[in-house]
């Protein structure tokens, strides 16, 4: 059963049902502005991560901004945005399976196309599934640089590139994403992350150079750590994708110097539904967003957030903090993760004016909502 969106165009901010997942359409506009702004003022592409808002409508406006295209980290979120009007599209990840590299290489006969590998599977299977289309995609090379996840050791970069290169791929640069660096909450650790990764970068740049082949883009970076790839000189491009909505994790870095400030964009509307003597109770649990960063914030008043289960949450008091909302008032969350948090709706709530006095100007569907293939 596909649920009605929780309110209509025009709707008053206090008419919208709880719980909902909420945009600051402002918010959103001035993030999407700070970063594309940034990359342009330092020459450097920008190719966001749309695994965050899996959205065809946010990405377009990401894309009108500057950016040249968006990621993905599934073949079926590359379908659903491609249906959505994207036409540029990377899926960051790799993909193994038959039946989603048929889907992939059709797709690329749609809209330009990459697909990260890191095994020389991978890119016989890949190179096999394009022949028989027809079809033509990019591919980029996914090194490890300090994640511990995919990728090749640097190494070994360029052995891969060569076989990419003979199974007639185009060969379109690195995949150098390293995801633990960018939840580092000191500046400082940050930084001594990146170098780190950006020595094993270099040593796969200079790997694939040694093969004899050109290597046009190290592509990678994400929201807590663009600033050191971007002003690196060998990073051409970057794949922030938080930045758009900045959930409750990632504020809580601590702020690199001279980087945009991003706002939060996303909120989860809920509302008291019942009290006790030294608590309150939302009816945003689990099923309204993900935990798997933490509890999230109580955007506004100073309250601690507990976890009541899929269905509540617990509102307690902190010393000298706020008093508890009344019964029916509304709370405001801040997502610990806004990723899984978006794949759990279908809809967003989209307000223009604020969220204390604005109004709905539009509702979005989540088009890649429970994209896992």
């Amino acid at each position: 059963m596909s649920l009605a969106p929780a309110a209509r165009v025009g709707d008053p901010v206090e008419a919208i049902a709880t719980p909902a997942l909420v945009i600051e359409l402002e918010a959103l506009e001035r993030n999407i502005a700070a970063l594309a702004g940034w990359a342009r003022d330092r020459g450097v592409r920008l190719r966001p991560h749309a695994k965050t808002h899996k959205s065809g409508e946010i990405a377009r406006r990401q894309i009108a901004a500057g950016a040249v295209g968006v990621c993905v980290q599934k073949t079926s979120e590359a379908l659903a945005l491609a249906d959505a009007g994207v036409n540029d599209l990377y899926v960051s990840n790799e993909v193994l399976e038959p039946a989603r590299l048929a889907e992939l290489a059709e797709l690329a006969g749609r809209v330009r196309l990459a697909v990260a590998v890191d095994s020389a599977l991978g890119a016989e299977r890949l190179a096999q599934a394009l022949r028989v289309r027809g079809t033509m995609a990019d591919v980029f090379v996914e090194v490890d640089v300090g994640q511990g996840r995919c990728g090749v050791a640097p190494t070994a970069a360029g052995a891969l590139v060569h076989q990419v290169v003979a199974h007639g791929l185009r060969f379109a640069g690195l995949q150098a994403y390293h995801g633990r660096a960018q939840h580092l909450r000191a500046p400082a650790e940050r930084e001594a992350a990146i170098r780190h990764s950006l020595a094993l970068a270099r040593a796969a740049q200079a790997s694939v150079t040694a093969a004899g082949i050109a290597c046009p883009l190290v592509t990678g970076a994400g929201t807590g750590t663009y600033m050191l790839e971007g002003t690196s000189g060998l990073y051409g491009e970057l794949q922030a994708g938080s930045y758009v909505f900045m959930d409750r994790d990632y504020a809580d870095n601590q702020p690199s110097p001279g980087a945009p400030v991003f706002e939060h964009a996303l909120f989860v509307k809920s509302q008291v539904i019942s009290a006790g003597a030294a608590h309150a109770v939302v009816d945003a649990g689990h099923k309204s967003h993900a935990i798997d960063s933490g509890l999230p914030r109580v955007w506004g008043m100073d309250l601690e957030f507990a976890n009541g289960g899929d269905e509540h949450g617990l509102l307690r008091r902190r010393p000298g903090g706020s008093d508890l909302p009344a019964l029916g008032e509304t709370v405001w969350l801040v997502p610990g993760h806004c990723d899984p948090t978006v794949n759990l709706h279908e809809h967003y709530i989209v307000v223009r004016g604020g969220l204390a006095s604005g109004r709905v100007e539009a509702v979005w569907p989540v088009d890649a909502r429970g994209c896992i293939r």
